[in-house]
């Protein structure tokens, strides 16, 4: 059996026309007669001829694939964020690199270097934690880019937000409408500007109710279960005043509810805990967790659209899109 690879020279001899004719007729342009169009596909089908990605990119500067950066792929936000980005650059044709940075900025620079290498037409990237110089440098390099959860003001980036402000104060004034005082925040990564926004929610909202509040009461915390777990405990130990716990995400508030198994807390009866994402296991912990709902599948959709339009030309009308989350109340701040 011939395994040779069906090159477009191949059906140009079968059809008795000239490569240029072949390549008119597969990427469909004027200039061919519709019947020697029709015939030319029919023969390349029969010859299972499949074009070249690497020809079809040196002919057209493009290669037909995306980047798409994550900050912790094991994390069902952004699982779920990549698989609507994936779903939108499928239908339009494109091919994705899904890729990982497990929270380290340096491993970012390096996953930018490599997909410029790559000659990606476009990249979405998500939560960076770069500072804005670095990730401005590294960004710089790409034609297209879309930011999640990220803004670079000054630059022209697209970029979709989540409006992290309005949640942050939605669950504090939530937390106070139901006689909470004394409120503590597990607030994120330094570098989170996700993190930063939800602060900045829960003190308007504080300020907003006229309440005084301890800034030994906010820490920072990895976004995961275990960085939940050891910051709650360190937390509560120190200020066992805290009836309440507003954590940067789901992940961390399922530590949280560690800490007060470690403890000997009832939730919500010793400490009220609320969330944010609204992730599957929201739901299905005991007592279920009250968070704030963002559509993440959605957003991947969004950020893979305005991608796709920037790539096509499109600029400062395709510059930004805010989703606003939902307060979600369930049995964990009831």
């Amino acid at each position: 059996m011939n395994s040779k690879r069906v090159t477009i020279q191949d059906v140009a001899a079968a059809a008795g026309v000239s490569r240029q004719t072949v390549s008119r007729a597969i990427n469909n342009r004027g200039e061919i007669r519709p019947e020697t169009r029709a015939e030319i596909l029919r023969i390349a089908e029969e010859m299972n001829y499949r074009p070249s990605s690497i020809a079809r990119g040196l002919a057209t500067q493009r290669t037909s694939t995306l980047g798409l950066i994550v900050p912790d792929v094991a994390n069902p936000f952004f699982a779920e964020v990549a698989r609507g980005a994936e779903h939108e650059a499928y239908a339009a044709g494109y091919n994705v690199f899904l890729c990982n940075t497990d929270e380290d900025p340096q491993r970012e620079i390096a996953v930018l270097r490599s997909l410029e290498e790559k000659r990606v037409d476009g990249v979405m990237l998500c939560s960076s934690r770069l500072d804005d110089d670095t990730l401005y440098k590294s960004l710089s390099r790409h034609a297209s880019v879309v930011l999640v959860n990220r803004r670079l003001n000054g630059y022209e980036f697209g970029c979709v937000l989540i409006d992290d402000a309005q949640g942050g104060q939605a669950i504090t004034r939530h937390l106070l409408n139901t006689g909470h005082r004394a409120i503590g925040f597990l607030a994120g990564p330094s570098a989170s500007r996700s993190g930063q926004k939800r602060v900045e929610g829960y003190r308007a909202a504080m300020a907003e109710a006229g309440m005084a509040y301890n800034q030994g009461w906010i820490r920072l915390c990895p976004p995961t279960v275990e960085g939940g777990h050891g910051i709650a405990n360190a937390l509560l130990g120190d200020h066992p005043e805290i009836t309440a716990l507003f954590c940067y995400n789901d992940l961390v508030a399922i530590g949280a509810f560690q800490a007060c198994h470690d403890l000997a807390l009832a939730i919500p009866d010793d400490l009220a805990i609320v969330g944010f994402d609204d992730i599957p296991l929201a739901a299905l912990v005991t007592p279920a967790l009250t968070t704030c709902h963002v559509s993440r599948y959605e957003m991947g959709v969004q950020a893979m659209h305005l991608l796709l339009e920037r790539i096509n030309g499109c600029t400062t009308e395709c510059q930004q899109i805010i989703l606003h989350p939902e307060l979600v109340i369930r049995a964990s701040a009831p």
